[in-house]
């Protein structure tokens, strides 16, 4: 894996690596793979995972789910942090991005909660993560290291909302991506530590 990795950096490509974002083991051997270029500048941590629709009542969801529901987003973001922010606090400099939603913060979810059903499933996950973000800017920051975390709310541009709603009325992937790269890009004397990102039909 490694050489292949390689070849693709020398010539410009991008290479993707299939990784179990709550198994340590499956992070470290990842991360020994794209260590292997050089140390990390920017982790974009973007993991998701499905979650019923409707949300299912608070009765309805059992203790396995729920300990993934928190795992992922959060255990996840912990074991992939632990690989690259030792080289980030050597150079003094890095950037750590993380995907979170307005579940982390609750008040956008209210009237559905209150609607439909339970968002603990979602919302613990989202709300450590948040967190632990917020944790790792008043570690690091003084330390030249940029955590910012960024609430990505509404339909995203594909083939499988093409029906759902117009194409300008959804985000764009690179509209995203261009965002992410301005947080990533910042100087640090004006550092961007929340964000809230949505289409602008999108309902608070």
């Amino acid at each position: 894996m490694v050489e292949d990795i390689i070849e693709m950096e020398k010539s410009g490509q991008v290479c993707a690596i299939c990784i179990d974002c709550a198994n340590s083991k499956s992070v470290k051997e990842a991360f020994e793979a794209v260590n292997s270029l050089g140390p990390v500048e920017a982790l974009v941590y973007n993991a998701n995972m499905p979650f019923p629709w409707p949300p299912p009542k608070f009765t309805q969801i059992n203790a396995e789910s729920f300990e993934c529901s928190i795992t992922i987003p959060c255990v996840g973001a912990f074991l992939c942090i632990q690989q690259v922010i030792q080289d980030m606090v050597e150079w003094q400099k890095g950037t750590l991005l993380f995907t979170g939603a307005t579940a982390s913060m609750c008040d956008g979810f209210l009237f559905i909660c209150i609607s439909l059903g339970s968002f603990g499933k979602i919302s613990c996950g989202k709300f450590a993560l948040r967190a632990l973000a917020q944790s790792l800017a008043q570690e690091y920051q003084p330390q030249g290291i940029h955590v910012a975390h960024i609430i990505v709310d509404g339909f995203i541009s594909s083939a499988r909302y093409s029906t759902i709603r117009e194409e300008d009325a959804m985000m764009k992937p690179d509209t995203i991506a261009e965002t992410y790269w301005h947080v990533h890009s910042q100087h640090k004397s004006a550092w961007t530590h929340g964000l809230d990102v949505r289409p602008f039909p999108e309902k608070f």
